[in-house]
């Protein structure tokens, strides 16, 4: 079974998420900062895209951390992600 990483480093978030080919986004209308999310492929309609300052000024200000998985169990890229608090 693959298993997920833990990271709060910007540069291997933003390369695991340029791999993929995602955007930093958020959740509309989801208050101050918002709730951060990747958009991958097709762009839905309730996230709304940021720039890597703004997105990585609201995962540090809410002490996040970046859980992600590199492969699936058949080796293919995943795209498995989840904002966990540091604590």
């Amino acid at each position: 079974m693959s298993s997920a990483s833990q990271t709060t480093d910007h540069e291997e978030i933003r390369r695991w998420i340029d791999e993929r080919e995602g955007t930093p986004s958020r959740v509309k209308d989801s208050g101050e900062g918002g709730i951060l999310r990747i958009d991958f492929g097709d762009k839905e309609e309730n996230l709304e895209p940021m720039d890597w300052d703004a997105f990585f000024s609201v995962f540090e200000k809410s002490d996040l951390a970046f859980l992600h998985q590199d492969r699936t169990d058949d080796g293919k890229l995943s795209r498995f992600n989840k904002f966990v608090s540091r604590s």
